[in-house]
């Protein structure tokens, strides 16, 4: 008899959309693969419906919050469902991108670790709203390091699929960026604006015997990397691998940068104690590994950057998603 796989997606946060495209691409490539596939929106019904089912195992496609916050997966523990991905404190951590300094020189130490991050600053929108942050705009370029501190980009805390998103060239558009951050969450960063080449590693497999799938190269024709252009992919070019031209365009050895971004993202991987999948976005900037932030739950749409590496990795994607199911039931809850 095949085993029952509850493929959960959609929810209500502003990722449903994309939600909704990877767990319906999951539930196909699965059905391809012999399981029994249960589809399930993640809404006021699921617990009743898990509960009615009995899956075996669950693959969980919950872009944002309800999946990436750790609440789904916090959830199917609770119900004893084996699941696919990672657990719910690894989700957490990932989930606030702003404590992600502390938490890598916690673990690796203050020079040991290749990944680094631009000079941000994070406010909390209570300190706009109740407390008078708004009238020292000017001198969050000052904070930030000196200069003219400009091109900044402004973002929020939680959230992914680059909601929320501005590049800031002057400081008359600070304000506008903010609230627009503001908008998807209650705190939002600031930074550094980072040029160079836009990266996306997707790493399989458990801490200490995980598997480094070859990085995307993403590059805009126009723009910045924000949703629209990850709606609109004639924006957009992919390469996978990153070419070596890009790298070498910078002053890399292009050898060197490749073991750095695969280095680097293990140790973002093992930082978090994620398992089965995740993806670590990056920005080598010639030099540095400049870490954006780690998807627990990423993408996996015919779009996703995930799918693209396993495809260049010279795997399978139907074979991948099985293996993740297989080992999920191995492992159990």
């Amino acid at each position: 008899m095949a085993s029952k796989v509850a493929v959960i997606m959609g929810g209500t946060s502003f990722e449903r959309n994309f939600s909704l495209l990877s767990g319906r691409l999951v539930s196909e490539s699965l059905a391809r693969s012999g399981f029994d596939v249960l589809t399930l929106d993640a809404d006021a019904h699921l617990v009743d419906t898990l509960r009615a089912e009995k899956p075996d195992v669950a693959f969980i496609c919950m872009h944002g919050a309800g999946g990436e916050d750790g609440a789904v997966p916090a959830l199917l523990e609770f119900l004893r469902i084996p699941y696919v991905g990672s657990r719910p404190a690894s989700c957490r951590a990932a989930w606030n991108k702003a404590d992600m300094p502390f938490l890598m020189r916690r673990v690796y130490g203050k020079h040991e670790s290749l990944v680094v991050w631009p000079p941000q600053l994070v406010l909390p929108a209570s300190a706009f709203k109740d407390l008078g942050a708004a009238k020292a705009l000017d001198i969050i370029p000052e904070r930030l390091g000196g200069g003219s501190g400009f091109p900044l980009a402004v973002k929020p805390v939680h959230g992914g699929s680059a909601m929320g998103l501005s590049r800031v060239d002057k400081p008359e558009d600070l304000g506008h960026a903010l609230m627009g951050a503001l908008a998807y969450d209650d705190s939002v960063i600031i930074q550094h604006w980072v040029e160079g080449v836009e990266v996306s590693v997707t790493v399989l497999g458990t801490p200490g015997s995980e598997k480094v799938l070859p990085p995307v190269e993403i590059e805009v024709k126009e723009g910045i990397y924000d949703t629209d252009a990850r709606l609109e992919t004639s924006r957009v070019n992919h390469f996978c691998p990153v070419r070596d031209e890009s790298l070498a365009a910078l002053g890399s050895n292009v050898d060197n940068a490749r073991v750095a971004l695969e280095q680097a993202a293990c140790e973002v991987y093992r930082a978090y104690d994620c398992r089965d999948f995740a993806r670590v976005d990056f920005i080598w900037d010639g030099h540095k590994v400049m870490v954006m932030g780690l998807k627990t739950f990423p993408g996996l749409t015919e779009t996703s950057l995930v799918p693209m590496a396993i495809e260049a990795a010279g795997l399978k994607r139907d074979e991948v998603l099985a293996h993740l199911v297989v080992g999920a039931l191995e492992r159990g809850n």
